[in-house]
This record gives C-alpha cells, sequence and structure tokens, in this order.
C-alpha cells in the first residue's frame, strides 16, 4: 500500500512504530553510561579500552549515517530500514552475550551500523508518511521528542535495568523491541515504490566520504585521549579534510554522484544544518555535563540523575507536540525555532551559576525547565527545515545529513566543552580551591560556552532560513 492509499490510523501506527524504532537507537547511545563501571567490572576492562564500549557504536553511527541515507534513496527505504533494524537487533544480542572484550566492542560497532541505517531512513520514512501541512508538523513534534528525550530517559532506564538486573539487560531488551518493531514494519509501512531503471551508488564517493566521516569522529572521540595537537589527532584530520576534498571533486565529476553538490546549495538545508551543529553542541553540553555536576559535584547516584531529567521530558514531551506544533503552524519555522534556541541558551546561562552546594530546586529545575521547553520547541523546526526544499529520491539523503551534522555537533562539541571545562577546573585545582568547587567551575564555564553556541544557532535561524507556515488542512502545499 503506498503512502498516499493509507488510512490516517494506520499512518499513525506506521509512525508510532517508527519513532518506537528511532527512540530504541537513540536510547542506545546513553542507556550504555550507567552500566560501564558494572561491565568493566564483570569483563575486565582497563580505563582506557572501557570507553571504546561506547566509541565503538558511536564511530560507526556517525561515519555511516550519510551512506545509509543514499542507500534507501537507491534501493528504497523499507527495505533499508528492515536491513538496518535487523542488523541492529541481532548486534544487541552479541553485546548481551558478550563473554569477552573484544567481541563487546566488535558488537557494538556493529550495533552503531545498524542504527546509522535506521537513523538516517526513519526521518525519510516519516515524511513520506505525511504530506506538507498540519499533520507532518505534528508528527515531527512527537518525533521530535523522541530525539531530544531519549538521551535522557536512556540515562533513567540504564539506571534501572542495572539496577533491578545486570548490564547485559540494557542490550537484551532491545531484542523483543526489535522483532515487535520489524513485524509492524513489514505490516504497516508503505510498500517503496517501483523503479523503472535501477540507480548505481556512486562506489568512489561512498568510500571517500565514509572513510572522511570515520576518521573525523575517531579523531574527535580519540582527541581528549590522545591530546588535541597530537600527531595522530592533526593527523586523522587532516586525512579526514583530504578525504572530504576528494569527495568534492569526484562529485562534481561523477554522472550519478551520491551527493548533488547542488543539493548543498539549498539555503534552508545547508542553514538547517549549520543550526544543528551548534544546536547539537549545546545540547551535549547539557546532557552530559549537567549529568556529571549532578554526579560528581552534587553526588547523586545514577537513578536520582535519571529522575532529574525527567521533568525537563516531560515539559519536551508536551511542547513537542502541543506548543512546538501550533507555533509552526502559526508562525512558519524560523521564528519558533529561534525562540527555542534562545529558551535553551537562557537554560545554560542559569547552569552556569550552580555552585558546588547547589540546590535541585533553586540552581538545577529552572535550567532543566527552560532547556526542556527550548528543545521541545527546537526539533520540530530544525529537522522540517531541513527537509523542508529537498525532492522525495533524495529525502534520504537529506535525512542522513542532518543526523550527521547532529552526530558530528554533538561530538565535536562535547570534546571541546569538555576540554574547556578541564581546563578551567585544573586552573582552580592549581589554585588550591576544592574538588567540588573546581569541578562546578569547570562546567560552568563549558555552560556558558553551550550557551553561545546556542545562542549562535538562533541568530543563524532567524537570519537564514525562509520557511513559511505549512498550509491549512486541505489546502493546496505552497511551492517550493
Amino acid at each position: 500500500m503506498s503512502a498516499d492509499a493509507m488510512p490516517a490510523r494506520v499512518r499513525w501506527l506506521a509512525f508510532a512504530v517508527l519513532c518506537l524504532g528511532d527512540l530504541m537507537i537513540v536510547l542506545d547511545s546513553t542507556i550504555v553510561n550507567v552500566a560501564l563501571p558494572t561491565i568493566r567490572e564483570n569483563l575486565g576492562f582497563t580505563e582506557g579500552a572501557l570507553v571504546w564500549v561506547v566509541n565503538a557504536y558511536l564511530l560507526t553511527f556517525g561515519g555511516f549515517l550519510l551512506l545509509g541515507g543514499r542507500l534507501a534513496d537507491i534501493y528504497g527505504q523499507r527495505r533499508l530500514f528492515l536491513i538496518g533494524l535487523s542488523v541492529f537487533t541481532l548486534a544487541s544480542l552479541a553485546c548481551g552475550l558478550a563473554n569477552g572484550q573484544t567481541m563487546l566492542i566488535v558488537a557494538r560497532a556493529v550495533q552503531g551500523l545498524g542504527a546509522a541505517v535506521v537513523s538516517a531512513v526513519a526521518l525519510s520514512l516519516i515524511m513520506a508518511l505525511f504530506p506538507e501541512g498540519p499533520g507532518r508538523v505534528r508528527a515531527m513534534g512527537y518525533f521530535g521528542f523522541v530525539m531530544a528525550g531519549g538521551g535522557s530517559i536512556g540515562v533513567l532506564l540504564g539506571g534501572l535495568l542495572t539496577s533491578a538486573f545486570d548490564w547485559r539487560s540494557i542490550f537484551l531488551v532491545n531484542i523483543p523491541v526489535g522483532i515487535v518493531v520489524f513485524i509492524a514494519s513489514r505490516r504497516l509501512l508503505p510498500a517503496d515504490p517501483a523503479r523503472t531503471a535501477r540507480q548505481k551508488l556512486d562506489v568512489a564517493g561512498a568510500v571517500t566520504v565514509t572513510g572522511a566521516l570515520l576518521l573525523a569522529v575517531y579523531a574527535i572521540i580519540d582527541g581528549e585521549t590522545a591530546g588535541w595537537a597530537s600527531a595522530q589527532t592533526l593527523g586523522l584530520l587532516a586525512a579526514a579534510i583530504a578525504l572530504l576534498v576528494t569527495f568534492v571533486v569526484i562529485e562534481a565529476r561523477a554522472p550519478a554522484p551520491l551527493a548533488p553538490l547542488g543539493l548543498f546549495r539549498r539555503r534552508n538545508l545547508a542553514t538547517a544544518n549549520a543550526v544543528a551543529i551548534l544546536w547539537a553542541a549545546a545540547m551535549f553540553a547539557w546532557f552530559f555535563l549537567s549529568a556529571l555536576y549532578l554526579q560528581l559535584v552534587l553526588g547523586y547516584d545514577p537513578l536520582r540523575v535519571g529522575l532529574a531529567f525527567l521533568p525537563a521530558n516531560i515539559i519536551m514531551g508536551a511542547f513537542s507536540y502541543t506548543f512546538s506544533a501550533r507555533l509552526v503552524n502559526r508562525f512558519g519555522i524560523a521564528r519558533p525555532l529561534a525562540a527555542g534556541l534562545a529558551f535553551a541558551s537562557a537554560g545554560l546561562v542559569l547552569f552556569s551559576f550552580a555552585p558546588a552546594d547547589g540546590s535541585f530546586l533553586i540552581h538545577v529545575l529552572p535550567a532543566m525547565l527552560l532547556l526542556g521547553l527550548g528543545a521541545g520547541m527546537a526539533f520540530n523546526p530544525v529537522l522540517l527545515a531541513a527537509m523542508s526544499d529537498v525532492a522525495p529520491d533524495q529525502s534520504g539523503l537529506a535525512s542522513g545529513l542532518v543526523n550527521t551534522a547532529f552526530m558530528m555537533g554533538g561530538s565535536l562539541g562535547l570534546a571541546i566543552l569538555a576540554s574547556i571545562a578541564a581546563s578551567r577546573t585544573g586552573g582552580m585545582l592549581e589554585a588550591g580551591a576544592a574538588a567540588p568547587e573546581a569541578l562546578a567551575a569547570g562546567y560552568n564555564a563549558a555552560f556558558l560556552a553551550g550557551a553561545v553556541c546556542a545562542a549562535l544557532a538562533a541568530a543563524l535561524a532567524i537570519g537564514l532560513l525562509r520557511v513559511s507556515a505549512p498550509p491549512a488542512e486541505g489546502a493546496a502545499p505552497a511551492a517550493h
């Protein structure tokens, strides 16, 4: 059944299935963090090797997003979604059954590969399910909540599962969910349209851009350990840039390019990706660094850290659907996006004043509520902007681009902001400050840098985006 012929009830059921599949992917980015101490003890990881339980996933996830989106455009979005989901679910089983370090790290890398395909394709499938208008805005509101809130939900769920069972449960819980999503997807997702002529994959372009992303992600996630000015980090970044330049040259000459260069001249897509990079840096500053502040400065256990994020998640859920959708329908995309980013910036500014003896009600909750409001307002418009002027046969690529922007912005932003925090903390310790005060000062500096990123993203959104409000129900869509 095609998307156009689907009854509204079936359409929303298919959408719920896509959200559940993507939620599983987003959760897995953070759910493992709470269980790392237990994994280290059980499998005998060293401190240096343990980080690759997280980094192996992030490396392949970030490296294959763009290729996964383009493969879906060529070979069928539904088909690639099912393949990616199968890879992710089977890799989750391997993670849960891992009896050694190598097996777990390799399985996590394969998990990231499946996650890249699912994440890149889910957004384009949602855009295919809903034509332009309020229905698409509502759907993107829900999807934005999954993207924005999934990470913090993962911390809470990881704490609950690890406390009730053991670390293997955080991976094995994906098995029944993956099976349900696979069966439901086969029944509910619209069939891939018939293709009269099979497009060829631009192999040279695929190899160079994927290699560039893999090297860049590796340089970023290992930069803190190897040193930002080390030969390894600078060499990897230089190699990534060289491959990226090679990719651009290939795309300019290829008869069927992986990423047509004209796509990057689309104003809304380019702006949305720039906003996504800055917004992801701010979000990572909030999510990861506030979790560290709660745990290392205020002394919260993992479960309390997860519960501390609940107010923000509730606000995100409410505003992603009701408030954000209404604002987009009335005012278009740019102003609600800029307003949401401004709220997020204000929340990070509040966090930058949180002291070592901070109170949850005074120093944490108000900032959490502002950030939840900002995330709830901003994710819906930024995703809509990225897909607003892209042809259907390039939606997978555009989805892969915006997801890559989030991934790269978050990874690079976190690395830079963590370095800012570490530098400030180190200076305070050398000056004789106590550890809690030094840590709080470091996190405050990073929160302030994150606030600047969110403010810059807001300025880009209001200054450069040119997307009108969606048409009312039943109205003809605006021409692009």
